[in-house]
């Protein structure tokens, strides 16, 4: 089986640099034009489909051609706390060593209020069990935090280090789901040159 991970497009926030964490912020009229760009890998254009239940995810999805489909929580963005609307220039400029300390956890990592990268990969483990008994490839429509957690599971990244793979926002990421659940990595795929 296969799952097929994107973020959602882009957001006014996203255009801003602001943290978006739980808060629901629609698409950007540049994010529906964005959309309009993509091409999902060969497969998945027609397939199954599972959403964050964030707007901006399902947004995405229905611009994708999915008709009202499923979300699961699980998929819903890191829980950012107090930093959610903020900018990281923002708080590194006024958090200073304290900040610097608190990204040297990496996978742990947790900001004041908010969750882990850890405990994100956590929940998206327990999703793509759920998935993986279900024996179908999946489009997975969620955020960037999810995607990151997909590197996590996939190559035991600590987040200390750049990331394996990357996964800016117009790539599909590709995992091979084995019947456990477990993730292993494809490639990240540029959603503006795959074929539906």
């Amino acid at each position: 089986m296969r799952v097929c991970l994107i973020r959602h497009a882009r957001t006014r926030w996203n255009e801003d640099g602001r943290i978006q964490g739980r808060t629901d912020i629609p698409l950007s009229a540049a994010g529906r034009a964005q959309v309009a760009t993509w091409r999902l890998p060969a497969g998945f254009g027609d397939g199954a489909c599972l959403t964050s239940p964030l707007s901006r995810a399902r947004e995405t999805a229905g611009l994708l051609g999915f008709r009202d489909p499923p979300s699961d929580p699980r998929l819903v963005e890191m829980r950012w706390g107090s930093f959610e609307g903020r900018t990281l220039a923002e708080l590194r400029a006024e958090g200073g060593e304290g900040m610097r300390d608190l990204e040297a956890l990496g996978v742990d990592f947790q900001p004041p209020g908010g969750e882990s990268p850890r405990l994100v990969a956590q929940r998206l483990s327990a999703c793509l069990r759920e998935l993986a008994a279900t024996g179908r490839d999946h489009l997975i429509v969620t955020h960037k935090g999810v995607l990151r957690a997909s590197l996590i599971l996939a190559f035991g990244w600590d987040m200390r280090g750049k990331p394996p793979v990357r996964y800016e926002p117009d790539r599909a990421l590709l995992h091979d789901l084995a019947p456990s659940g477990a993730l292993t990595f494809v490639a990240a795929v540029p959603l503006g040159e795959t074929e539906a």
